[in-house]
């Protein structure tokens, strides 16, 4: 590592987050002290601000990644075949990068999640090595699978058996209610809050005059507007949860989640060049349908405010996997690595070639090399305690919050 024993963690958070909204960063500021995962979620401009530049870690197959990887960035979802997949679903960091960057962040994550789930220091060594030999075993296989649940097990198949049962009405009813037969937004002051006037019409406009565009655009109609509090590292950016007519009121409505893009906080440290993206919308969009074998049938970028959003689908079929200290076994963990992996392997496959990428054979082919692995699990080992220690400057910068 570089770059790190004198500098200020909470001083670069902060300077990072200077643009932000102050009430919603306040609150991603308390959720990052509930413990080191979440803190680490939290400031994904930090991990990469100390990756150092002469590694072994940068001589690696480029691929299209995620670059925010971490335990809790996978998550079931309906493609746009109406096949329900577990996989990656959070590109607003999204870069063209060494392939291992996605692995070196991930692998981190396990170390400060098993702290946080109770396990024992050994169990993160073993789960790492884990990862690793399935990552590769399956760039090894020279094949592009997908996670679907005739082809998993485990807490990841429990969860695709879960989502394909939904309803539409019982997930619109979590976060709306029913008033002389029309949906509104339940504002609970918590996750969804009323927003001014102007800002609601100014949402309105915008995704109506985008609709025009689309093939049926009273689909878009929008019968409500609420300001979205979500993730960690996104809070404090503008983002909305809009409630349209859909297929049909009531129980046919659709709820589309309008988010802010910004530039990746990667940018300053990936040493590839990067396509002209016509904006930050779009640049998500297209990494996501780069990566994703199928991805989701609705995904627009749109200009709103004098910035670019990314507009999609919140679906009755979407659900990640939360971890908690309690819920989840050691051989659930192992099987939840093990899925995790072939995707993060797939993903870099079904990347490949592709606008930049590394051509496929050199990353299956890399997979078979011992010298990057080795770096990689010292590196991740030794990063997870400088995570420890940021983390506990952070808790007593934020102690008054």
């Amino acid at each position: 590592m570089e770059n790190t024993k004198n500098r200020d963690a909470w001083e670069i958070i902060q300077t990072f987050n200077s643009q932000r909204d102050r009430d919603t960063l306040v609150q991603k500021y308390v959720k990052m002290r509930k413990n080191t995962f979440v803190f680490f979620r939290g400031t994904c401009h930090l991990f990469y601000r100390d990756l150092p530049s002469d590694s072994i870690l940068n001589v690696a197959p480029i691929v299209w990644i995620c670059g925010d990887l971490h335990l809790e960035n996978f998550g079931a979802y309906k493609g746009d075949n109406r096949q329900i997949y577990f996989g990656i679903d959070d590109f607003d960091e999204g870069v063209l990068a060494p392939c291992t960057w996605d692995i070196t962040r991930l692998l981190t994550s396990i170390y400060l999640a098993v702290d946080s789930l109770s396990f024992q220091q050994s169990d993160a060594e073993n789960l790492v090595r884990r990862y690793l030999d399935v990552y590769t075993t399956t760039l090894s296989v020279d094949s592009i699978g997908e996670i679907i649940e005739a082809n998993v097990n485990g807490i990841v198949a429990e969860l695709l058996d879960d989502l394909d049962c939904r309803k539409r009405s019982d997930f619109l009813d979590q976060r709306t209610e029913l008033i002389d037969g029309y949906r509104h937004l339940k504002i609970d002051d918590e996750k969804i809050l009323a927003i001014s006037q102007d800002r609601y019409q100014g949402v309105v406009r915008s995704i109506e005059l985008w609709a025009t565009s689309q093939a049926n655009p009273d689909f878009f109609e929008v019968l409500d507007v609420g300001f979205r509090v979500a993730g960690t590292g996104s809070l404090g950016l503008d983002r909305y949860l809009i409630l349209v007519t859909g297929k049909g009121s009531p129980d046919r409505n659709y709820l589309l989640d309008f988010k802010q893009q910004l530039g990746s906080s990667l940018y300053p440290y990936v040493p590839i060049e990067q396509p002209q993206w016509k904006n930050s919308a779009t640049r998500v969009i297209k990494i996501q349908q780069l990566v994703q074998s199928a991805p989701p049938a609705l995904l627009a970028a749109i200009d709103f405010n004098g910035g670019s959003y990314s507009l999609r689908e919140l679906q009755p079929t979407q659900d990640k996997i939360t971890l908690k200290a309690g819920k989840i076994s050691l051989a659930q963990l192992e099987k939840l690595i093990d899925t995790m992996a072939q995707v993060t392997a797939f993903a870099h496959l079904n990347s490949s070639g592709k606008l930049g990428a590394t051509a496929q054979q050199d990353l299956i082919d890399f997979g078979n090399r011992l010298d990057w692995q080795k770096e990689v699990l010292i590196y991740t080992s030794n990063y997870a305690q400088q995570v420890k220690q940021d983390y506990r400057d952070f808790c007593q910068a934020t102690q008054d919050l």
